[in-house]
């Protein structure tokens, strides 16, 4: 049974992980019969945005403690996780990806990834082992490997993201909602999910394309 690592930043779109994003992933690792290993920093959240009101509260949160909820408790700090113990390693993205995992919401093309993320998709890398980034989340992606090697990656159709993404380093592709970019050289898919969907099943189509890609690839 194939083990997929599941970055996750949080819980919720605006400053934590896409709840609809990380669990159609769960979902469709689940039915294609790989074990999800979700994973997450032990760090504070950038800050706290009120879902309801869109509002900057004045709470601290915890990312770890916040992708629990998505995972039911079964996540770990990502400074324990190794290459060695996954076959895979899959991106769901959300504001918490660009707020929590990178500085990139703040900081655009000369963002810092955390630590811990870079280590875990260099250690991938260098194994030969597949990864795969929804949403926002290609922009790691690019700052990650945009020095070493030009990586082909989609946001969709996203004009700024994408001229971000090509000023680190990466390549980007413009893609439809429901599909992926596979960049087969370097094992690494991409998918626009919700920058481009307008429902959960149009992203959903090109997160089990995902999904099922970087299990072929494993």
């Amino acid at each position: 049974m194939k083990k997929v690592g599941v970055v996750l930043s949080g819980c919720g779109v605006q400053d934590g992980s896409e709840i609809h994003e990380a669990v159609i992933t769960l979902l469709a690792l689940d039915r294609a019969g790989a074990t999800a290993v979700c994973l997450a920093p032990n760090v504070d959240q950038a800050h706290v945005i009120n879902h309801l009101t869109g509002q900057q509260t004045r709470e601290t949160r915890n990312v770890l403690v916040e992708a629990a909820r998505i995972a039911r408790g079964h996540v770990t700090d990502i400074q324990r996780a190794h290459a060695a113990d996954l076959d895979a390693l899959i991106f769901p993205g959300g504001f918490g990806v660009a707020k929590n995992l990178s500085t990139f919401a703040f900081k655009g093309v000369d963002c810092t990834v955390h630590g811990d993320v870079t280590r875990l998709c260099k250690e991938m890398h260098q194994d030969g082992k597949p990864i795969g980034f929804l949403c926002i989340a290609p922009t790691l992606a690019a700052r990650i490997f945009g020095g070493e090697v030009q990586l082909d990656l989609t946001v969709g159709s996203d004009p700024e993201v994408a001229a971000a993404i090509n000023k680190m380093g990466g390549r980007h592709v413009t893609c439809a909602t429901g599909d992926i970019v596979v960049d087969a050289a370097n094992k690494v898919v991409s998918s626009p999910a919700y920058m481009c969907a307008k429902s959960v099943s149009e992203a959903a189509t090109g997160i089990e394309k995902l999904v099922a890609k970087v299990l072929e690839m494993a």
